[in-house]
């Protein structure tokens, strides 16, 4: 007996005349970002590009992450246009650590419904994250979930490739005691501890005090200081491992500093920090003492304040600053390596 229902794609909830319109849409946005190595008119499945020469031992360096919970705010405040900055930034900040030089990046956008004006707003923003970290968006995919997601949910990922010649990733088997750590701040929470956000905030019942301006933020609500994009320090870190030996890098990312720091130090060797050093941001003051989170808990939750860490020997700290300053990265001293058996003591 057949079926006297008419069933079609659209019916089930998915709208492929939304997806043409949104690649549309998005065109403009990826063209900002093509670079040297795009290659035009070459399949249709996959984005191909061609690798720079003249290095010796090319490493592909990889990396992929997505922006966590914060995708929750940047719904309820029903701003898309800088949350793709975040998805690039956490994968190009990670694999700049090792030296590489991001090539290009993929995104993946999972959604209830395909609007695309909404998702070409996100895109816009990838594409800006691409732009500041000199990557090209050479692919992506938007996969319409109807009955798995809300129409109004999204979530986005990314996956971003770099390169180095294997003689210049950064080694921290030669990081010694005495040598120096600098800071380089961040933009405020970027994309870790939004679970923590929420809960303190009250963010998923959309907590009216999320759009009221606070005089400890600057003038600034708390809804558009925690929506701040992440920063990138991929050009200022390139154009600081051309002049300064660089031992180490830690992008301060989920766990904090009491996690990420200790990933770049070696065995024997520990990062000494005092914490009235650190240039705490109002954001993270303003979490503490409403959620009444202990400061241990804090730094080990959050950046504080500090988006990514450098070594360097005491002699090239003064030309690390200047180029980075140089660079739009208000760095600063943080601490020094001494021998531990702790990566990390923080008082």
């Amino acid at each position: 007996m057949q079926n006297s229902r008419s069933e079609s794609y659209a019916a089930a909830g998915v709208d492929i005349t939304a997806g043409y319109k949104a690649v549309e849409l998005m065109k403009a946005h990826i063209a900002r970002t093509r670079n040297a190595g795009c290659l035009d008119d070459v399949g249709g499945f996959g984005g191909c590009f061609a690798l720079p020469m003249g290095m010796e031992e090319p490493v592909l360096v990889s990396g992929t992450d997505g922006c966590g919970t914060k995708v929750k705010l940047a719904i309820l405040m029903d701003k898309h246009d800088t949350i793709g900055i975040d998805a690039v930034a956490m994968c190009v900040n990670d694999i700049i650590c090792c030296g590489a030089k991001p090539l290009f990046f993929l995104d993946y956008i999972a959604c209830g419904k395909n609007i695309p004006e909404k998702i070409a707003a996100i895109v816009s923003g990838v594409a800006e994250g691409c732009v500041q970290s000199g990557a090209a968006l050479i692919g992506g995919e938007t996969a319409e979930h109807p009955g798995l997601m809300p129409v109004e949910d999204y979530d986005l990922a990314g996956f971003a490739v770099g390169i180095v010649d294997k003689k210049k990733i950064i080694d921290n088997t030669k990081m010694a005691a005495g040598d120096v750590i600098i800071a380089l701040p961040s933009t405020g929470i970027h994309s870790n501890g939004f679970s923590l956000c929420r809960k303190v905030f009250d963010i998923d019942n959309n907590n009216p005090d999320l759009y009221v301006a606070k005089e400890e933020l600057g003038g600034k609500t708390i809804g558009e200081t925690l929506l701040t994009p992440t920063r990138i320090y991929v050009k200022s870190i390139l154009a600081l491992i051309e002049k300064v030996n660089v031992k180490g890098i830690s992008h301060i990312t989920g766990g904090g500093f009491y996690e990420n720091i200790p990933r770049s130090i070696p065995d024997g060797l520990g990062a000494k920090i005092s914490k009235a050093d650190v240039r705490v941001l109002p954001i993270f003051d303003l979490i503490a003492k409403t959620g009444n989170i202990p400061e241990r808990d804090m730094y080990n939750t959050y950046n504080m304040g500090v988006g990514m860490c450098v070594v360097v020997e005491k002699e090239d700290v003064d030309t690390a600053l200047e180029i980075l300053r140089a660079n739009g990265e208000d760095a600063y001293v943080l601490g020094g390596i001494i021998e531990s058996e702790d990566k990390i003591i923080l008082d």
